[in-house]
């Protein structure tokens, strides 16, 4: 049965956007390309909220990503996707496939199959209710070395407690730390 994990970047105080859903504060050296590429060479399905698939989108299928990053952008490009949403109906990015309706069930019905291990990339709103679903196996949580005056936290508005443990940790040399959690059974 496939596992769903996420990855998501924060500030040191816990927001994984900015004010006006700013991301340029993330750290992103050559350890942290490294680490995407990596990552990419898995094979997961990657999963995203239709925000962080327009920005996506809007990226990585670009000379511009093939230039700077050409492993990442041919992994993300080449990776298939789904994308959750309510308004869109196709999407022109190579490998996507648009799910709208209930996303819990039809996350349940993915993980019940037999289809690629998942990951959820940023979608913080995706995160947040999977979460509360117990749907989520792994978080990969990097915690840049940056403060914010203002911005939306991780978690924002989830129904009750997530109780996770430590699986995992990885420092970089950009001062970066990614965290790895698995959630507790009983939370």
């Amino acid at each position: 049965m496939p596992i769903l994990t996420s990855f998501t970047f924060i500030s040191l105080n816990g927001f994984f956007k900015g004010a006006n859903g700013d991301i340029g504060w993330h750290v992103h050296g050559t350890e942290e390309n490294e680490y995407a590429a990596d990552s990419l060479g898995h094979g997961n399905a990657l999963v995203f909220g239709r925000v962080t698939y327009d920005m996506m989108a809007g990226y990585w299928p670009s000379e511009m990503a093939a230039k700077n990053d050409p492993t990442v952008a041919k992994g993300m490009n080449d990776a298939e996707k789904i994308v959750f949403s309510r308004t869109m109906k196709r999407a022109a990015w190579r490998n996507t496939r648009v799910v709208s309706g209930d996303i819990v069930a039809e996350m349940r019905r993915l993980k019940r199959g037999p289809g690629k291990d998942m990951t959820i990339l940023g979608s913080g709103s995706i995160v947040t209710l999977f979460a509360s679903h117990g749907l989520i196996d792994e978080f990969g949580i990097m915690v840049d070395p940056v403060a914010l005056a203002s911005g939306t936290p991780i978690f924002d508005g989830l129904d009750g407690r997530l109780v996770l443990r430590l699986i995992a940790t990885r420092s970089f040399t950009s001062g970066a730390v990614l965290l790895r959690y698995a959630p507790v059974a009983s939370a």
